[in-house]
């Protein structure tokens, strides 16, 4: 029984290819059997090498000289750019395109007035399925057949990424936003939040985060910032971790780019870096924590919703039995982890150490920022000076408070306010001249929690009855159609009177405002008899009288026409 790896006796195994041996090892035997001095010994070293037998070798010497370096090379068929086109049409379906082939060579051979003997034979000129499919494995590789289905985005999965180089702490960061997958609670309602934050890539430690109820904005982004920028923060969520760095990647996100965090980030020299969109590899690092969080913390809590179910039919949202996370508690468990992360877990990529070991460990200086002027930048003004009244600071047509505020009101103090984006219950107060932090000012009559909560349920009772109104619209003249089974025009299903349709047609022009107007017009009465009345004079050449406007002035001559005396005896004079 021969040996299936085609090694020949006594060889243990073949580590390099046979192609590679032979090319190098004829030249060499061909060498030696010019001078004179090939022996058997030669020919066994070179089997043993490439694993064949002796006998192949000289069958592979035999080859070369006749002039023929390589083996024997047979005809193959091959995807020509015709095929490659009907692949991508039908999305890949090679039995598609087969079948494609086969009706056009009928078709072909019956148009040029074959017989059944001619169709047969055109039909068999067609390539098997089966050598069409060896040729799509051969000629496309499995990210070239990915993208037959699944576009560009499955053949990036196919692809090779570089890495980049590690540098030190604060060389660069990364932040990006992601979509939690779990339901939590929100004052009744369910919301999926999102996770702004920034990573170190030198450490992969989180230097700061925020959690959005909803879509994330650029208060959002300004608020993880502003923590990421501060080093020590009071609950020790993120420790030592944070200064100024030497760049930030983001990707082509709105509320990255916007002009508020362009300003803030502007303010320290920090330059952004716009990644181009849909390029996950180019920012790895906060890829990879995006990752890391779901799988390790995000799948244990409760209404995951990309959980594996039993029934093969997902459960509606509504009908979940599982009690939801309240908003606060998630937030909670969402910063014992970012903790934990940065903290307790090791990395094989940072030689066993945690992001917080690693950055202890790393000797480069950190620029820290002043907490002046961390409130200064890293909030959103308009630029506009202000007077600091008795009532306090207004703006945005309301008055805004704080207990600084006594003994600067009615001075002549003039100031400029900053705010968190999207935050209008408090705001910051700076001096106009120093540009000094006076202080925090909140909303003066700020609405108590049961008149937000009653305003927030007419709301949602006003939008639901326009969404029941909008979708019983759409329900009645949304028109149904039988199911065909032959290649006919559909018949309409639910069938109207001719007394229904003209009923509702009454209806809906009752309804018509423009129908509606002036449905009971009184016409003008007759005008006094003290008022002048307009004169019809005679045209020349027609026959009829045209009105002059008034009856105490006659009209005027025409240029071309002799003026006319004669008075209609219809008229009142």
């Amino acid at each position: 029984m021969s040996d299936p790896t085609g090694a020949g006796p006594g060889s243990l195994s073949a580590p390099v290819s046979v192609g590679v041996v032979r090319a190098q090892a004829v030249g060499r035997l061909l060498a030696l059997d010019a001078r004179g001095e090939l022996s058997t010994d030669h020919a066994r070293l070179v089997a043993v090498a490439a694993g064949v037998s002796l006998r192949t070798v000289w069958r592979w010497l035999e080859a070369a000289r006749e002039g023929r370096s390589g083996p024997v090379t047979r005809e193959r068929f091959t995807l020509t750019a015709d095929l490659h086109a009907r692949l991508v049409r039908w999305c890949g379906n090679t039995a598609a395109v087969h079948r494609e082939l086969v009706a056009e060579a009928r078709a072909g051979a019956l148009a040029g007035g074959g017989d059944e003997a001619v169709v047969a034979s055109a039909v068999a000129g067609v390539v098997s399925l089966a050598t069409l499919q060896r040729a799509v494995l051969r000629d496309l590789n499995p990210g070239q057949r990915a993208a037959l289905q699944g576009g560009e985005r499955a053949r990036r999965r196919h692809d090779v990424h570089l890495r980049r180089p590690r540098r030190w702490r604060n060389a660069c960061w990364e932040g990006d936003h992601t979509h939690v997958p779990v339901e939590v609670d929100l004052e009744g309602e369910l919301v999926c939040p999102w996770v702004t934050w920034f990573v170190d890539c030198a450490t992969g430690a989180v230097a700061g985060a925020a959690v959005s109820a909803h879509q994330p904005s650029r208060d959002g982004v300004l608020a993880a910032l502003r923590i990421a920028l501060t080093r020590f923060d009071a609950e020790g969520v993120y420790g030592p971790i944070g200064g100024l760095p030497s760049l930030v990647r983001v990707d082509r996100g709105r509320d990255f780019l916007s002009r508020t965090v362009g300003a803030a980030l502007g303010a320290f020299a920090v330059p952004v870096q716009d990644l181009p969109a849909y390029r996950p590899e180019l920012k790895g690092t906060v890829e990879n924590l995006n990752r890391c969080a779901e799988r390790m913390l995000f799948v244990s809590l409760p209404r995951y919703r990309h959980a594996p179910t039993a029934a093969p039919r997902r459960r509606a949202r509504d009908r979940d039995p599982t009690p939801p996370l309240a908003f606060t508690v998630f937030v909670q468990l969402l910063l014992d982890w970012v903790r934990w992360w940065n903290t307790e877990h090791t990395s094989q990529a940072l030689a066993g150490r945690t992001p917080l070991q690693a950055w202890e460990a790393d000797p480069t200086p950190i620029e820290d920022v002043p907490a002046d002027q961390l409130a200064m930048f890293t909030l959103e003004g308009d630029g506009r000076t202000r007077a600091l009244t008795g009532s306090g600071v207004r703006w945005r047509g309301r008055y805004y408070v704080g207990a600084w505020m006594t003994g600067y009101a009615d001075a002549g103090t003039r100031v400029r306010i900053r705010y968190v984006p999207h935050h209008d219950r408090e705001i910051e107060v700076f001096d106009a001249v120093t540009g000094s932090h006076l202080g925090t000012a909140h909303l003066a009559d700020e609405a108590t929690g049961p008149e937000r909560a009653a305003l927030r349920c007419a709301r949602g009772q006003e939008r639901r009855r326009q969404e029941k109104a909008l979708a019983a619209s759409a329900r009645d003249s949304r028109e149904r159609f039988a199911a065909m089974t032959t290649a006919t025009l559909p018949e309409r299903l639910r069938a109207v009177t001719a007394e229904q349709a003209a009923v509702e047609l009454a209806s809906r022009r009752a309804a018509d405002l423009a129908a509606r107007a002036l449905p009971d017009l009184i016409p003008p009465r007759e005008p006094p008899a003290s008022w002048a009345r307009p004169i019809r004079r005679r045209v020349p050449g027609t026959g009829t009288g045209v009105d002059t406007g008034r009856g105490d002035a006659p009209a005027a001559p025409s240029a071309s026409a002799p003026e006319s005396r004669h008075v209609d005896k219809d008229t009142d004079q």
